[in-house]
């Protein structure tokens, strides 16, 4: 379990790295809008590069941020039912909604993005817009999003099982951090 946690610890790591940078990418959105904007109205001088690299790094953050977001337990969740269960089945909902759900998807949408974007990759598309972008670096943010939310998703259900067998603590349904167990404390 100790490799796994470790394997778990990493992936965080990753995730919380890549959130934290990516993130600015919001700013620099905003920034790139206002400017191309202002240059729209003052000197009437516009560009359809501009608007779609808005575009790009919107996508960047919301794909590249997905894992981060899993990692700080941000996801819309609907726990009307679960937050009247007892923790350990709260656990369990965890688990099963992982292995059923999210693996699942996230590895079909990666498989599935992956052919649009060798094929836009291999015809160097570009976008239909005049003075527009090329579209595959763009494409290459869904499945490389899908992988990361992928990677978060085995993390965080790796981490509900060490909690389950005395290998973590409990950091209660809204997260926070996890916390080893000293070796002869688990149950």
């Amino acid at each position: 379990m100790n490799f796994l946690l470790g394997l778990s610890r990493l992936i965080d790591k990753m995730n919380e790295a890549i959130g934290k940078t990516v993130m600015w990418g919001i700013l620099v959105a905003v920034l790139i809008s206002a400017g191309n904007a202002s240059l729209r109205y003052a000197l009437n001088i516009g560009s359809n590069a501009w608007l779609e690299a808005q575009w790009y790094l919107f996508s960047a953050v919301f794909l590249l941020c997905a894992g981060f977001t899993l990692l700080r337990n941000e996801h819309i969740r609907i726990d009307v039912v679960s937050s009247h269960l007892p923790r350990k089945a709260q656990i369990w909902i965890d688990i099963l909604g992982t292995l059923v759900f999210l693996l699942p998807m996230t590895i079909l949408l990666t498989e599935l993005s992956w052919a649009m974007l060798v094929e836009s990759y291999a015809t160097q598309e570009v976008s239909t817009n005049t003075g527009g972008l090329i579209r595959w670096p763009v494409k290459l943010l869904v499945p490389v999003g899908f992988i990361l939310l992928t990677l978060q998703g085995v993390s965080e259900m790796l981490k509900k099982i060490a909690i389950l067998t005395g290998h973590l603590e409990d950091p209660g349904p809204h997260g926070g951090h996890h916390t080893p167990v000293k070796t002869g404390e688990a149950s």
